[in-house]
């Protein structure tokens, strides 16, 4: 495994889960807040840049990262802010609809940044890496991050009750794109965005910033578009308890599969997908113990 730094720009929410309208289970997420965490279970130097309230969950957020092995140097606490909260619930397919209660505009990164190098990898994503409130700090940070030579990966991840914000962010957007080594987006995520829905007119559009597009389209099949051409992957179909959590630790998975060397994309498809499937079969937003011995096992070898 390589020492190589991940380091997540991103939201942090205390993710409240419920089945059958009954409260679950109370974990901190956030989408790339959950693929670092992951990453750091597994072994991985990883650091989150992130904002929190001063509050109860705010302390809840911090001792959670630092028990999965992550660095909490970079996450800004607001003592006068209360910390976000995300209620999911499932429904009887085990996907998860929303509900967010939290402060966009209230969002503010201005504490210490890191300072990033040619081997560090960064993974961003979501409203937050476009959030017109901290983007000169945001943008900032990727553009220092791209000069230096680190490796990005950037997971679109757009909601649906962001589309009237899309004429203030399109460029944020397309910037983001512009800087990274990897987009990440689901079909859903490019309707939104541009209003298309096939695989090859939504590559054309990505590759005038990035060359490097993976489409994920629910339980169908995952492309993966390069200059070279397209290749599918199928998605091996699984018995979920929860799909929270699936498309962040399909990230954390590729990523993690990019650090030990794996230069093939069948081979990191297959790493994303046996972390997605794996945090599927439980109900939480990180891999399991079960893997993450597996992989330290594997990584002994």
């Amino acid at each position: 495994m390589s020492d190589r730094r991940v380091i997540g720009i991103g939201e942090t929410v205390l993710d409240i889960l419920f089945k059958n309208d009954q409260p679950q289970k109370a974990v901190p997420g956030g989408s790339t807040f959950n693929s670092i965490v992951s990453l750091g279970r597994a072994g991985v130097p990883c650091a989150m840049v992130t904002e929190v309230g001063g509050d109860h969950i705010g302390d809840i957020i911090c001792h959670y990262l630092q028990e999965n092995g992550v660095s909490t140097e970079y996450v800004c606490r607001h003592e006068h802010i209360k910390s976000h909260i995300s209620l999911a619930f499932l429904d009887e397919n085990n996907d998860a609809q929303y509900v967010f209660y939290k402060d966009h505009a209230s969002v503010t990164l201005d504490g210490k940044l890191p300072e990033i190098g040619e081997r560090d990898v960064v993974l961003f994503g979501s409203f937050f890496a476009i959030n017109p409130a901290i983007r000169p700090v945001v943008a900032n940070l990727l553009n220092q991050a791209h000069k230096s030579g680190a490796w990005l990966y950037y997971d679109v991840n757009f909601r649906k009750n962001h589309i009237a914000d899309l004429p203030e962010v399109m460029s944020n957007i397309e910037e983001n794109m512009t800087l990274s080594n990897v987009v990440r987006g689901s079909m859903e995520d490019f309707e939104y965005l541009f209003g298309l829905h096939d695989g090859d007119a939504i590559y054309q559009k990505v590759s005038r910033y990035c060359t490097t597009l993976i489409l994920t389209d629910g339980a169908r099949r995952i492309r993966v578009y390069t200059p070279n051409g397209c290749e599918t992957f199928p998605v091996q179909a699984i018995e979920t308890i929860s799909t929270v959590g699936a498309g962040d630790n399909f990230n954390a998975g590729y990523i993690y599969a990019l650090l030990q060397g794996l230069h093939d994309q069948s081979q990191r498809i297959e790493m994303a997908q046996r972390w997605s499937q794996d945090v599927c079969r439980q109900i939480g937003n990180n891999i399991s113990d079960e893997l993450v011995s597996l992989l330290k096992t594997t990584k002994a070898k």
